[in-house]
């Protein structure tokens, strides 16, 4: 085997690896090295030249001409009489380099060489990987489905380094078939079995944050600054946004024309409803943002605590709390305050509690309208038939007889 095959080897595995040239080389010296080492004991004298454009490597072997008869390690000393056979003007005391083939090395040794070759080789691309992606959590990336399993999705990006998106970390209404194109934020680096492993996200605040450094140039270039990000993956967000700057509105800028900006990255959440607020340091004002698009009539504070009573109109009730009670679950998690939502009793004294309704209305119904915050007979009046259609489970003729029966009541 001739050592220009084995470099012109090295290069169609070093092209299909993505490893750069230079790299290369230096992988295939070291692993000439090593094997000298073990082979005469020393790779000191050793001259090895890797010439990066010609694609081929010399090994020239350097020992002092002695006395015939005076040699004591033959890797490091040539005698006077073979010296001349090479060059007839060499003297004693002088340095000869000669040429060392690949056919001085045997076969077993042709085999190691090639074995070490590819264990450095996959060690320096592991190596490599986890570096790259280490410096990259956090940051958004695009790559190509290319198998999907029960608990998870198997992602390559444009290296062809495969990226794992688990279960756990999509959006509940993602759908995937192999060759889709994903988009997802690294969430962390582990390493199995001495391998790196890529995990990709999609339900993170992280993702969000950086969809909107995406899309907002504001946010990008610190203008506008995100406080605070807490989310429902596919359901609900809710981003406190503030900008230093008196002259931008941070909500205007990160909503954008007629919702042009917003509007992209609802689509990539998969419709996932994103309330944009004013961050302020005015606490009873900044949960009434965060109660967002509810309006409140009056709030009480409890600091020690870290709870806040919030009192409304019945008909802001069920859109302070939202469908699934995502709307209050999030504001509390945004403002960092527990809530509790009443019906401001001075406005409507009149109203009647639904669970009075019990004995017309089935109880699994009447539990269908306190979910979504209408746990009176005006507040469930206040909504039109096709929005309580869309908030509930509810069909059309059942929602028709329950508001049949509620006007009975005020007739």
């Amino acid at each position: 085997m001739e050592h220009i095959k084995l470099v012109e080897t090295f290069s169609e595995f070093k092209d299909y690896k993505n490893i750069d040239r230079e790299t290369m080389m230096r992988i295939l010296e070291d692993v000439f090295r090593h094997l000298l080492e073990r082979k005469y004991g020393t790779d000191k004298n050793y001259d090895i030249i890797v010439n990066i454009d010609k694609g081929d490597l010399e090994i020239w072997r350097n020992r002092e001409i002695v006395e015939d008869g005076e040699v004591e390690d033959e890797n490091l000393q040539i005698a006077y009489s073979e010296a001349i056979k090479i060059e007839p003007d060499f003297e004693i005391g002088e340095e000869v380099s000669e040429e060392i083939k690949m056919s001085d090395f045997g076969r077993r040794e042709i085999l190691s060489i090639r074995q070490n070759l590819v264990s450095k080789i996959k060690e320096y691309e592991k190596d490599n990987i986890y570096k790259k992606y280490e410096e990259r959590i956090g940051e958004i990336v695009t790559g190509e489905v290319y198998q999907i399993w029960k608990k998870e999705i198997l992602v390559l990006d444009d290296d062809n380094i495969e990226l794992i998106l688990p279960k756990s970390e999509q959006i509940p209404s993602d759908f995937y078939r192999k060759g889709d194109t994903i988009r997802a934020v690294v969430s962390k680096v582990d390493v199995r079995n001495n391998t790196p492993v890529i995990i990709l996200s999609r339900t993170s605040t992280i993702f969000l944050e950086k969809l909107f450094e995406a899309e907002v140039p504001e946010v990008y270039d610190g203008l506008i600054t995100i406080k605070k990000i807490v989310r429902v993956p596919g359901e609900r967000a809710k981003i406190a946004v503030e900008s230093y700057d008196d002259r931008i509105d941070p909500v205007g800028a990160c909503v954008g024309m007629k919702g042009s900006r917003i509007h992209s990255i609802v689509r990539e959440l998969k419709n996932e409803n994103i309330d944009v607020i004013n961050y302020t340091t005015n606490l009873s004002l900044y949960i009434s943002r965060a109660l967002s698009p509810a309006k409140i009539t009056t709030i009480n504070i409890d600091d020690e605590n870290k709870k806040a009573d919030v009192y409304m109109k019945p008909d802001q009730v069920s859109l302070a709390i939202g469908k699934g009670g995502f709307n209050i679950k999030l504001a509390g998690k945004l403002t960092g305050y527990e809530i509790d939502v009443y019906r401001d009793t001075d406005v409507d004294s009149e109203d009647v509690d639904l669970q009075e309704f019990s004995d017309e209305i089935d109880q699994w119904i009447i539990d269908e309208f306190k979910n979504i915050g209408c746990d009176t007979a005006k507040s469930v009046l206040s909504i039109s038939p096709e929005e309580l259609v869309r908030r509930t489970d509810l069909e059309d003729k059942t929602i028709d007889e329950v508001i049949r029966i509620l006007k009975a009541e005020f007739a």
